[in-house]
Parts: C-alpha cells; structure tokens; sequence
C-alpha cells in the first residue's frame, strides 16, 4: 500500500489512527505505530500542558524506525489553550500536527519552523485551496460518513474534487470501517485515510467499557447528529438520553447566535458544557451517555486490541 502518505509518514499503510477526544491516547498510538500505522492524539486531551509535553515525550521514546505520530489542535477561539499547545508541540517536536475548526495559518508557520507537517481539517474545496495556500502539507478531506464534526459532501464527491484541483495529498476522514472502504476511497483519488470510530472500540482506548460495548451493539443506523456538544453539527450514538435531551440548539441559544458580538461567547459556552458532558459519558457509569461515533461503527463486533483493528483494516 504505497501511496504519497506512506512515503511522506514512513509508515507500511495509509491510515491514520484519528484523534478523538478522550479516546485516544499513548498507548493507542504505540500500538498504532507498532502495526504499521500513524496515530494523532488531540492536544485537548491533556488537562495541563506539563501532560501534553510528558505524552509528547514518551511517544518520542517509544516511537519505532519508520513510525509517525502527531496531535490535533482546535485552532478556532474557544480553545484558550490553543497557542501553548503549539508552543510546546513545536518545542518538544512530533511528525505532524492536524489542524481543526478555525484558521491553521499560525500552526503551520509555527509547526515548519519546527520541521513538523500540518495537515488541515477541511469540508469543501474552498477550504482546501486556502490551507493549501497557507502551506498545508495534506488535506484532510472530513465527509458527510465522519464522526464527530462532519463535513456534508459524499467521499467521492469531495475527494474526486478536491484531488483534482490541489496539489497537495488528500487523507479522506470518515466512512472507513474494513479494507474495502480505503480500497474505495484510494480509488477516488485519495492517498490515505483517517479512521476513528473502529479504534473506539479497542482494548487501549481511555473510555469506559459501557462506550466500547455500545460500538458493538450499535450501527450505522444508530448515528445521529447533534448541536448539543460544541455548538457545531457532530455525530453521536442515539442513546435513550440522546433523544431525551434532543439534537437541537436551544431556543436562547438559538436567539443569541443571531448576534455577532455574543455568537463567539454562546459557542464557548456550550463548548465548555457539551465537552463536560462527553467527559462524564465517556469516563464514567453514568446514564447521560453523550457518546461520539460515526457510522463505521457498523463493521464493529467485538472489543479488540489496536493491533487486531489494523489487521482487520488492511486484510
């Protein structure tokens, strides 16, 4: 499976284990690096940047000849730890950042004065040519199949579309759950993939057993989307609290996102809500189970070491 991803991350497959809030974590990417794939951790979940500078450094250590890892940054205005993440991202050093929700123009010029690649989020080709301009390594082309924030256009669609006008590589993010999705989304023009939601799944992930279980007993059908968590669409299981609680914004909220002085205040708010929420599901027996998945939870029977997931992936 040589393909411009494989070459540009020294790693056997074109696959990058996903950052997913709270799931992934160090052990995941050892195992991720171990089988022949990268790993990407997001910088979000570190409480203090004296954690994020001992993962950066154990995952150094442990990092094997022709392994890559990297972490996600939230570049938009709600995360306030943003620029010293980068910070001490760029001091200790990783193979690539991925840039999400906002601007990436400071992490990239930040990132290469480091040598570290930056690969940016995007949902549409507009998006992609700005990220390309700015300098962006790859794209990562997020579609309508991803989990958490989705973009709204079909793979082929974008990914046809976007690797016919960048000169860039394009990592297609979502609906890749069994080798016949990243033979699929190879053959529209995409150099590797990004895959989540089966590595939730896996022995290594930080969430509890309850969260595993509900990747296995759950399906594609199940996915919903919700304006709930971050104050941006993102797909979660529909759980008996989900539909509880509803997918809709609130009417304030949906008042106050109307005014452009208060729209950023609202967001960060129901960001700091939404992610506690997700916190307590994903940590703890409780019954508010606000649990983040995408459809390809669908090729997902059983809880499995990281190792057994990429095996599955690529045979």
């Amino acid at each position: 499976m040589t393909t411009k991803i494989t070459q540009l991350l020294q790693i056997k497959y074109p696959i990058i284990q996903a950052p997913m809030f709270l799931v992934s974590n160090v052990s995941m990417v050892k195992e991720a690096m171990n089988g022949g794939i990268a790993g990407c951790i997001p910088a979000l979940n570190y409480r203090t940047l004296e954690e994020l500078r001992m993962a950066l450094r154990e995952l150094k250590s442990a990092k094997p000849e022709g392994g890559s890892f990297g972490f996600n940054l939230i570049v938009n205005k709600s995360n306030v730890k943003y620029l010293n993440q980068l910070e001490v991202i760029c001091e200790e050093g990783c193979d690539f950042i991925i840039t999400s929700l906002g601007s990436p123009e400071e992490t990239i010029n930040q990132a290469h004065k480091a040598r570290i690649k930056v690969f940016c989020d995007v949902t549409d080709l507009r998006f992609a040519k700005k990220v390309e301009s700015l300098g962006a390594d790859a794209i990562i082309a997020v579609n309508n199949l991803a989990g958490g924030h989705r973009g709204n256009i079909s793979p082929e669609v974008l990914i046809k579309d976007l690797s016919a006008n960048c000169n860039i590589p394009v990592i297609s993010a979502g609906g890749v759950g069994c080798k016949a999705d990243i033979d699929k989304m190879l053959s529209y023009g995409a150099e590797g993939v990004s895959v989540g939601s089966p590595f939730i799944a896996s022995i290594e992930a930080g969430v509890t057993d309850e969260y595993k279980q509900a990747c296995v007993d759950y399906g594609a059908e199940d996915i919903v989307m919700t304006e709930r968590i971050s104050g941006t669409p993102c797909t979660v299981i529909n759980t008996d609290y989900v539909q509880k609680i509803g997918t809709k914004q609130t009417w304030l909220e949906s008042v106050l996102n109307k005014n452009k002085k208060l729209k950023k205040w609202v967001k960060m708010i129901r960001f700091s809500i939404g992610m506690n929420a997700t916190k307590n599901a994903a940590t703890k027996a409780t019954y508010k189970t606000v649990w983040v998945a995408g459809p390809s939870i669908e090729h997902t029977d059983k809880i499995l070491p990281t190792k057994a997931i990429i095996e599955r992936l690529v045979s």
